[in-house]
């Protein structure tokens, strides 16, 4: 397993217990401004785990397809229990907001139209922040997907090298083996020119006794 990886992983897991803890601590919290703080610390809990989260997939997805599969597979559980964490959350913000807006009725009465105004453009305004910030964010995502996929071209690339080495050294192998074969046919083939020399010679020199032999006697 990759140690970068597990890194990451230690640091999340760390992260994600300790905002379970402050998530079911800030739920019995009675003071407003108190609850408040707590949950902008979840929220800033919740990017810090978020960034762990893509860290690690854009790392799991760089390396072998075995290794990557198991680490894809953990990584999913991980996203599921950031999502739960994520729906608790936004019922504590949702609940002080209610809580708020009830109070702060309570206190000044029938709103006036001015502050009614005032408070459909603060609304208005923070809309337009939010979806400025979910712009930013997909475009973070859609980098990073590309850089995923940059990763994922290179692994194969890589591969691809791989194996053609491995193709010419099994090409080299084959040649080296022919060099033999062919070295030693042709040893072989002066070989038995020697003995054919040979064997014409000694033909002739029998051919040449005999016709010594018939001539003389």
């Amino acid at each position: 397993m990759s140690e970068v990886f597990e890194g990451y992983e230690r640091q999340y897991c760390e992260l994600s217990a300790n905002l379970s803890r402050k998530c079911n601590a800030a739920g019995s919290i009675l003071d407003g401004e108190q609850k408040s703080k707590e949950i902008n610390e979840l929220l800033s809990g919740l990017d810090e785990a978020d960034v762990l989260i893509r860290k690690m997939d854009l790392e799991a997805r760089s390396l072998q397809p075995s290794v990557k599969a198991m680490l894809l597979a953990k990584l999913r559980e991980y996203k599921s229990d950031l999502t739960k964490l994520k729906r608790e959350v936004k019922k504590l913000a949702s609940a002080k907001s209610s809580l708020t807006a009830h109070e702060e009725l309570l206190e000044s009465g029938m709103a006036s139209s001015d502050q009614r105004d005032r408070l459909m453009m603060s609304t208005e305004r923070l809309n337009q922040s939010s979806e400025r910030i979910k712009d930013s964010r997909r475009a973070v995502f859609e980098t990073e997907e590309l850089g995923v996929s940059i990763l994922q071209d290179l692994h194969q690339q890589r591969e691809t090298l791989l194996n053609s080495h491995a193709k010419l050294h099994g090409v080299d192998d084959a040649i080296d083996k022919s060099k033999k074969v062919l070295t030693a046919m042709s040893r072989r083939i002066s070989k038995n020119k020697w003995i054919i020399g040979s064997v014409i010679g000694a033909l002739v020199l029998a051919i040449i006794f005999i016709l010594y032999f018939k001539l003389t006697h």
